[in-house]
Formats: C-alpha cells, structure tokens, sequence
C-alpha cells in the first residue's frame, strides 16, 4: 500500500509540474488580421486658465471653430486667448469595436501650451490611415503633472502636465473590417518567433483535431484549417486558444543595460573553460602647490611651486575558473566569491564573449 502510494504521490508531481510549464495558445500567439488601429486627430482643449497657447496656428483654429458655429470674427483680429491650446488626440481602436462603444483616448499638446490642466477637449474627430473616421472625441482631461511658476521666473515641473488622458474619452463610429471570417483557414503568429514552439503549437492543435488540421509554416506563424461559417468558426477558435503547450526554451541571451548597471543572465547561458583574473588599479592624483615669499628688502619675486602627490593602490588579483558547461547559478556564485561590482560583471562578460568563452548573445542597451 505504501509502494502505490509513494508511486500515485510521484506521478502527482510530475503531473503538477508538466502543468506549471504548460502555457495556453492565447498566451502564445495571436491570429493574423485581427488587430489594433491607430487612430489620430486635431482639436482643441479649451478652459486652461492663462497656461494656453501663443502660436499663431491656434488662434486659426480657433477662428475655424468659431466660423463653423456661426460666429464671424472681423478681418485682421487675431484671438490671442490664454485659454485654449492646439493638441493632438490619438488613441489604439481594439479589434471588433462596435459603434456606440467608448475608447480610451491621450491628448498631447502641440504648441508652447505650459499645462493642460483643468482642460475640456472639444469635439474631435478621430481618422485612421484611410482618412475616414472612425471615433469621436470629447472630454475633460485628467493630467498627472502639474507646474508652479514663481514671479522671478523660477518654476517647478513634476511629471508632464502637457499630456493627458480621457478615459473613455471617445465614441466610435465605424467598424474595422478584419479577415476572421475570411477564407478557409487562419493563421496563428506567434508572439516570439521559436521553430520549437511552432513545431509543438501544430502538434497540440493536430493531437486534439486531427492530423492535418495545423501545419507550420515557418519560425512564427502556424495555419490551422478553420470551418467557413461564423457560428462554427468562433467555437472552434475557442477550442483553440485554451489548449496548452510546452514553449521552446529560449536562445541563451545576456542582457547589460549600461546606464544603471542592470545585468540579467537568461538560464541556458553557458561558459566554456576558462580563466579569468579580476583586479583594479586605483591611480590618485593630488596637488599641493607651493607658495616662496621672499624678504621684504630683496629683490626677488613671489613663486608658486607645484608639488604633485600621485597614489597608486592596486587590489590583489583574483583569478577563478569556468569548467565546462557551467551554469548561471556557478557564474554568479564565483563572481560573488571576488566581489565583482555589476560593472566589472559586464567587463567579464564582454571579456569571454571575446574570447569566444560565453556560449550567449551578448545584447548591451
């Protein structure tokens, strides 16, 4: 009793630990022609109080607005108002958006603008690449930043006060034509191109539906028989998009971000042999000039001496050796053991992929 139980609890863990590695397909991939829009405009934000702009364009279009209302401005006055400013409005349109549905929308300033807060978006239209529109705009903004000005001139910015949000800030209009009901077929892209997982999403997809049913095209994309009629076709996809998978591992890579230090080894990195030796030499240069007075009663001249003083300490040496196949676990653990800053890190990765040592792709951004 005991022997079938130690073997039901191992099976129980292999199984719990399979599962842990197993990913969905909606996690992995997305299906080709279903995607974002970019939408984008220009309008007005109106309210500010004296933080507005002073370029000329916005008082042209503010004339246009007005113009369109009915009001007529006499020729040659010029609207100088303080209070509205020239922004644009931009804002992704999700894939089956529908009209009367609500977006988010992000309104940046376009001129010299000093802060949008308090503002009220006019009505604006949104067009995408086509030239059609496709949302509405309006709203009062919501700006994270905001700016004090003293008289002297001086002022203090925190965050961006001349962007800002609206949620829900605009309506949409028109409905995006996708290719999901298009054809026989679709078309699953992966978000990391992996010849390994596109190898294994097919398998899953075949194993479940039938062989011949997923086949892969290439690194990223795998194309999947699909039903033409709509009422099967979205059934079919859900099926789809919750079955579960193993990834492909990904390709050793190490990371060095230079600006703050930030080193991040991936976990199939490996080192071949190698012998490494870490030290510093510190070299300290100081002045301490010299001043020589001469007697009130002769002729001689007042001369200032230099007098450098240079230091030179060095560390001891350290040296530490990579065995074959060593893992990200022993690299940082004999990095540690010398007391390597992330700098000198980085000067022994670049010095091993150098030497041909790091079995890696050294990316420094």
């Amino acid at each position: 009793m005991k022997t079938i139980l130690n073997t039901f609890f191992a099976a129980f863990l292999l199984l719990i630990m399979s599962t842990a590695q197993a990913e969905r397909i909606k996690d992995l991939a997305s299906i080709g022609g279903v995607r974002n829009n970019q939408l984008v405009g220009y309008g007005l934000v109106v309210g500010l109080t004296g933080s507005g702009d002073k370029t000329a364009f916005t008082g042209q279009t503010l004339r246009s607005m007005l113009r369109e209302m009915g009001v007529t401005l006499p020729a040659g006055v010029n609207p100088k108002s303080k209070n509205i400013a020239a922004v644009s409005v931009h804002a992704d349109l999700p894939p089956f958006a529908k009209p009367g549905q609500t977006i988010d929308i992000t309104v940046s300033s376009l001129g010299d603008a000093k802060s949008l807060r308090g503002g009220s978006l006019i009505m604006t239209p949104l067009k995408g690449a086509d030239g059609e529109i496709y949302a509405m705009a309006q709203g009062n903004l919501v700006v994270g930043g905001f700016g004090a000005e003293a008289g002297d001139g001086s002022r203090v910015t925190v965050n961006i006060p001349s962007v800002g949000r609206i949620p829900n800030g605009a309506t949409v209009e028109r409905t995006v034509q996708n290719a999901l009901n298009v054809g026989d077929h679709i078309i699953l892209n992966l978000h990391q191109a992996d010849f390994t997982t596109a190898s294994r999403l097919s398998d899953a997809i075949n194993q479940t539906l039938g062989r011949g049913t997923a086949s892969s095209m290439d690194a990223a994309s795998v194309r999947v028989n699909a039903p033409r009629d709509p009422n099967q076709r979205i059934p079919f996809l859900s099926l789809i998009e919750n079955l579960e998978l193993s990834p492909g591992e990904a390709a050793a890579r190490v990371v060095v971000n230079s600006r703050s230090g930030t080193v991040v080894i991936g976990q199939n990195v490996r080192v071949s042999p190698a012998a490494v030796t870490h030290g510093s030499l510190s070299v300290t240069i100081s002045a301490d000039p010299e001043v020589s007075q001469p007697n009130a009663l002769s002729a001689g001249q007042t001369v200032i001496t230099p007098n450098y003083d240079i230091e030179i300490s060095e560390e001891n040496s350290r040296m530490f050796v990579f065995n074959p196949g060593v893992s990200l676990d022993e690299i940082v653990r004999a990095v540690n053991q010398v007391g390597a800053a992330p700098g000198d890190l980085v000067a022994i990765l670049e010095a091993l992929k150098q030497a041909g040592a790091l079995r890696a792709e050294l990316v420094i951004i």
